[in-house]
């Protein structure tokens, strides 16, 4: 809704871990509008009467989208899934622009930890750039959960964070068409 959009303009990268989130709060709330009403619209109490019916069909929308989509149980939106398109095919014209040294530096640092990522992922491997967002949202449950996360688990987040800082950078710039311009 207003915090989704926000994200969405300002860190493509906040904006998707967000979404996410709000999948799988809408899962856990069964899919049922008044669940969601009571558990997590109704906790806003700084919202207006009309921001709160607002936002109880924005919920309303992505639920009927989960349902229509097939998403109930597990997966992502087409509006979501559309985003990693988005951010993978910015990778690519980044990783063969010379001009974007920086980018690749920083992916290359990440690397390791995407194939390590990939590995464990057996026959369920994704892309990089769906890795790195799979990893990060594992994290955040594991914090969630109150689950200690080992040092070298919080190194790898650390730098596929920084990494993807970077990417989503990269992609407010392309969105603004400040990147690929020759001017």
């Amino acid at each position: 809704m207003i915090t989704a959009s926000a994200k969405k303009k300002e860190n493509i990268a906040e904006y998707l871990l967000y979404m996410w989130q709000i999948e799988d709060l809408i899962r856990a709330n069964d899919l049922d509008i008044d669940k969601i009403q009571a558990n997590i619209i109704d906790h806003y109490t700084n919202l207006t009467d009309a921001q709160r019916k607002e936002m109880r069909e924005w919920y309303e929308s992505l639920i009927d989208m989960m349902r229509r989509e097939d998403v109930v149980k597990s997966g992502h939106l087409q509006i979501n899934k559309n985003v990693i398109l988005a951010l993978e095919d910015l990778h690519r014209r980044l990783m063969a622009d010379p001009k974007y040294a920086t980018y690749n530096a920083q992916f290359y640092a990440t690397l390791p930890y995407i194939v390590e990522i990939r590995a464990k992922a057996g026959d369920n491997k994704k892309d990089e750039i769906e890795s790195c967002f799979d990893a990060l949202y594992g994290m955040l449950l594991l914090r969630l959960q109150g689950k200690e996360v080992s040092e070298e688990t919080l190194k790898a987040m650390q730098q596929i964070s920084k990494y993807l800082a970077v990417l989503s950078h990269y992609y407010k710039k392309d969105f603004n068409n400040e990147l690929f311009n020759d001017n």
